[in-house]
């Protein structure tokens, strides 16, 4: 773990519980070590340890802005577990996921939050609108709001589509400037009536020392493997950069999203 990182803990996978078999990435419910229980998610599937990197960042982003998200925690996975498994799938998935992976705290009892029967706060709709167009997450839509109800509490969930720029590498910088046309199917974009409220109050909360302090959370062995040549530090330092050049400019995301939604009143 790099100085100046979050303390994040880490527990040891003992149990898998029940496969979420929702989108590509197959998380699941699984017991740890300490008693509770994980939404796991697994370095083998779907994007592999970008989407967990996306989830970690983007998770720890919302924690800071004062928006709710369960606990995240570093969940490790060993070579022997998974091996009774009778699941083939599922046991592929087990044994490409050995070592490090995500858990976020399991919060036993909640709903899927759903915009045909609730609406959100303003401010609160204002706030989420406004870290998506940051992180550029593309997967917070009606048809999958990744946002929970519980204990009469909306809780965001779910961050791996964010930071999509992290896919191909190419051009980051540019793209830290995109206005991200993807807002116009924000869930909560038509309540988001609050951005330039908003703007200042994070610009306030979410500094550079902060976002060093995330990113440095990355672990090494996230951001070694890839194609890319360039050892850890220097991919977090592009993390870093991309995010406070993007909150530099939030004036570039915030008219896209100000645009999109009055073609939707």
């Amino acid at each position: 773990m790099q100085e100046n990182s979050l303390p994040l803990r880490t527990v040891q996978v003992i149990r898998y519980v029940t496969p979420l078999r929702e989108g590509g990435s197959l998380p699941a419910i699984a017991e740890a070590d300490d008693g509770f229980l994980y939404v796991l998610k697994f370095r083998g599937a779907g994007q592999g340890v970008k989407s967990l990197i996306a989830e970690l960042v983007g998770g720890e982003i919302a924690r800071t802005l004062g928006i709710r998200i369960p606990e995240i925690v570093f969940a490790q996975l060993d070579e022997a577990f998974g091996r009774t498994e009778g699941d083939e799938e599922i046991q592929d998935l087990l044994r490409a996921s050995e070592g490090l992976n995500l858990g976020l705290h399991y919060l036993s009892g909640s709903m899927t939050y759903d915009p045909s029967v609730g609406t959100v706060d303003p401010l609160l709709a204002s706030k989420i609108v406004w870290m998506d167009c940051l992180l550029t997450n593309v997967d917070r839509t009606a048809r999958n709001t990744n946002m929970l109800m519980w204990h009469r509490e909306l809780w965001l969930i779910d961050h791996g589509a964010s930071l999509y720029f992290h896919h191909s590498w190419d051009n980051w910088a540019e793209r830290a400037l995109s206005s991200f046309s993807q807002v116009k199917d924000h869930v909560l974009l038509p309540q988001a009536t609050e951005l330039a409220q908003v703007d200042a109050a994070f610009k306030q909360l979410l500094t550079p020392e902060r976002i060093r302090t995330i990113v440095n959370t990355i672990p090494d062995e996230w951001l070694t493997g890839d194609a890319q040549p360039e050892p850890p530090q220097a991919l977090r330092d592009v993390y870093y950069q991309f995010l406070v050049r993007r909150l530099e400019n939030s004036e570039i995301f915030i008219k896209a999203a100000n645009d999109a939604r009055q073609t939707l009143i």
